[in-house]
C-alpha cells in the first residue's frame, strides 16, 4: 500500500468497521463456537478462529470470500514451518528458529487431532472433507500467525483477547522503523500514520518489536540488515551455565555451582529453555542477566550470606546492566559473559567471515535461494551482536 499524496503524522489512512472484521463471533457459525467454546480450549487459544476460517473458506456463499481473494497462495507460504527439516538445520542452526518450529509443529499436530479434528467430525454438516486436513490446518495457522491482530487489553483484564482478522490493515507490510499504526476504538479499528509519508512512498505498519528470528519464524521474511534496529541474539540460560563449569576444578567447586544455579532458580532467574536476550543497544533481560553474573561470580561466602538471606537488599541489588556498561563490569563477569558468547558462537553453522563474505558480493548473495538470503540475514544480525559482545568484554 502507498500513499497516494503526502501524508502528514497522524492522519487517519483508512478504518475498519468492527462488524468487518473476521473473527469467531462474526463469522456464520459464530453461535455455535460460542455455545462449544469450552470444547475448544486450547494452549494456543486460536482454535475458534481456526474453525471460522476452516468453515468460511468452503462455504458456498460466504461472505468472507472477497477477501480469501486477497490472501497470498496457501501453498506457497515462506514460513519456516513449510521448509524441510534439512533445510531449516542446514540454514538456520544456532538462531533458535529450528527448534521453535519443532515446537510449533508438535503442538498443531496435537491440537489438530485432539480437538479440531473431533469437532469438525461431530459437525460434516459445516465442515466438508476437503478441510479436514492437517496441511491446511497447517497453512492457515501460518496465515493467522503472520496476518491476524490480537487487541491490546486495557488495563482491568487478564486474559490475552483471541486474535482476529483485520481487512485491509493486513495488506500492510511491517518495518521496524515504521510510519503508521493500528489504533482501537469502541466502533473501529484505525490505521494512522505515525510520520511524514511523501507520495508514492509505501506504508509500514509494526507488528511490535520484532527480531529477525522472530520475523522469519512467524511471518516469513525478514529486514536486511542492518535495517531492523529491533534484533537481537539470544545466548540460553544453559550456556552460561556451561561457561560457569568450563572454570571449575574440584567436585566441591561443582557442587557449589550446582548450589547457585539452583538458587537463581528458586529466584525465577533462569530456566532450563530461557535465555537471555541482547539488542543492538540494550540488554533487554537486563535483570536477569544481572542477577546470573552476580550470583555465579560471587565470592562463596558471599553467596551463603545472600543465600541465608533469600536475596539482598534493595540498595545492594540495584545496578544497571546496559551494552555501555558492559566494558565496566568486574573482570569475572566480563570473562563470564566473553565464555558464554564464545560457546553461542559454535552452535552456528557458518562463521561471521563465511557470512559476510556472501553478503558483501552482491553477485554471490543474488545466485542464493529467498530461503538463502532470508536465513543469511537472521544469522548475520545476531553474530554481529554477539562479536559487538566480544569486543565489549574483551
Amino acid at each position: 500500500m502507498v500513499a497516494q499524496e503526502g501524508l502528514q503524522p497522524g492522519e487517519l489512512l483508512f478504518a475498519v468497521p468492527r462488524a468487518a472484521l473476521l473473527s469467531p463471533h462474526t463469522c456464520s457459525i459464530g453461535g455455535l463456537l460460542e455455545r462449544e467454546r469450552a470444547a475448544l480450549q486450547s494452549p494456543s487459544g486460536w482454535v475458534p478462529l481456526l474453525l471460522a476460517l476452516l468453515h468460511e473458506l468452503q462455504a458456498p456463499a460466504s461472505h468472507w470470500s472477497p477477501y480469501f481473494a486477497l490472501w497470498p497462495e496457501l501453498g506457497r507460504l515462506e514460513h519456516p514451518m513449510f521448509w524441510t527439516q534439512e533445510e531449516r538445520q542446514r540454514l538456520l542452526q544456532g538462531t533458535g528458529v529450528p527448534e521453535a518450529v519443532e515446537k510449533d509443529l508438535a503442538n498443531i499436530r496435537s491440537e489438530f487431532y485432539s480437538v479440531v479434528l473431533p469437532f469438525m467430525e461431530a459437525h460434516p454438516d459445516l465442515f466438508s472433507p476437503k478441510v479436514r486436513s492437517l496441511e491446511l490446518y497447517h497453512q492457515l495457522v501460518a496465515v493467522v500467525m503472520a496476518y491476524s491482530f490480537q487487541e491490546p487489553l486495557d488495563e482491568d483484564e487478564e486474559e490475552p483477547n483471541s486474535p482476529v482478522m483485520v481487512p485491509a490493515a493486513d495488506i500492510l507490510n511491517h518495518v521496524a522503523n515504521h510510519n503508521a499504526n493500528l489504533e482501537y476504538s469502541a466502533d473501529y479499528l484505525q490505521m494512522v500514520s505515525t510520520q511524514s509519508i511523501p507520495k508514492g512512498h509505501e506504508i509500514f505498519n509494526t507488528y511490535g518489536q520484532m527480531a529477525n528470528w522472530q520475523l522469519i519464524h512467524m511471518y516469513g521474511f525478514v529486514e536486511p540488515y542492518p535495517n531492523n534496529t529491533d534484533d537481537t541474539a539470544d545466548i540460553q540460560m544453559v550456556t552460561v551455565r556451561e561457561a560457569a563449569f568450563q572454570g571449575v576444578k574440584s567436585v566441591s567447586e561443582r557442587l557449589l555451582l550446582y548450589e547457585r544455579w539452583d538458587f537463581l532458580c528458586k529466584l525465577e532467574m533462569v530456566g532450563e529453555e530461557g535465555a537471555f536476550v541482547i539488542g543492538r543497544e540494550e540488554v533487554l533481560t537486563e535483570e536477569e542477566l544481572t542477577t546470573t553474573l552476580r550470583v555465579l561470580c560471587m565470592p562463596a561466602d558471599e553467596f551463603r550470606e545472600c543465600k541465608d538471606q533469600d536475596g539482598w537488599g534493595e540498595s545492594e541489588g540495584e545496578s544497571s546492566l546496559s551494552i555501555a556498561s558492559i566494558p565496566k563490569l568486574q573482570a569475572s563477569w566480563r570473562k563470564l559473559l566473553r565464555d558464554s558468547v564464545l560457546l553461542t558462537l559454535q552452535t552456528y553453522a557458518t562463521d561471521l567471515k563465511a557470512d559476510q563474505d556472501v553478503l558483501s558480493n552482491k553477485e554471490l548473495y543474488a545466485k542464493l535461494s529467498s530461503r538463502e538470503q532470508q536465513a543469511l540475514q537472521v544469522r548475520y544480525g545476531q553474530k554481529m551482536i554477539l562479536y559487538q559482545l566480544l569486543e565489549l568484554t574483551s
